[in-house]
């Protein structure tokens, strides 16, 4: 469903965050995250040849994770290539800091307290957001292969796989483990909703 028409309006800035995912041949993955911000006006910026013009990055940054099946962050690189303040490109490479931590709960969290405040980039910290969740998006490759295997695979190893819950599930509503899209998909993992509480009971007579 669209969004309602909107009023009379003029843009004025655009954020835009690309985010992929690549599979390596020595078996880790890339997640790379590129974000930049434009503005439709020029403005003055001393360090910057003295304008920033309509349309040229104001922020442009890049982050490289490289991961596991497991999410496990084995190298990590930034990058800024657009910034401001020449002060920016002076960031410490604090993202080297992620090595050996593993994507999952309390992500978001993790990543500020690691590189938040003064010493970081809010910008890149940001960034590391979606690509958390394009991690998760670019592995269910590694569900699909899982789910697919021939039958003549090992009996143990095609048990074990398809009993395991998936990350993905209790994520959102859609993958509640008492939704239809559950039960219908992953059906070891569904639950029956719980009963109404709070219902009236009729008085016997």
């Amino acid at each position: 469903m669209p969004l309602s028409p909107p009023q009379a309006r003029q843009l004025i800035h655009t954020r835009t965050v690309t985010c992929q995912g690549y599979e390596r041949e020595d078996g880790l993955w890339d997640i790379e995250g590129h974000m930049v911000d434009t503005k439709s006006y020029s403005f003055p910026n001393r360090d910057r040849g003295g304008r920033i013009q309509a349309g040229e990055p104001l922020h442009g940054m890049r982050i490289r994770l490289t991961i596991d099946t497991d999410l496990l962050i084995h190298a990590a690189e930034q990058s800024t290539d657009f910034a401001p303040h020449a002060y920016c490109h002076e960031v410490p490479h604090f993202v080297h800091g992620l090595v050996g931590q593993r994507i999952g709960p309390g992500w978001t969290q993790r990543c500020k307290n690691l590189m938040g405040g003064s010493s970081g980039c809010t910008h890149i910290t940001e960034l590391l957001g979606p690509m958390a969740t394009t991690a998760y998006q670019t592995l269910v490759k590694v569900h699909f292969r899982k789910t697919t295997q021939p039958e003549t695979a090992p009996a143990a190893t095609t048990e074990t796989d398809s009993n395991r819950k998936p990350r993905f599930i209790g994520s959102c509503h859609a993958l509640q483990e008492s939704s239809p899209v559950v039960r219908d998909h992953y059906p070891h993992c569904y639950r029956a909703p719980a009963p109404e509480t709070g219902a009236q009971t009729r008085s016997a007579p």
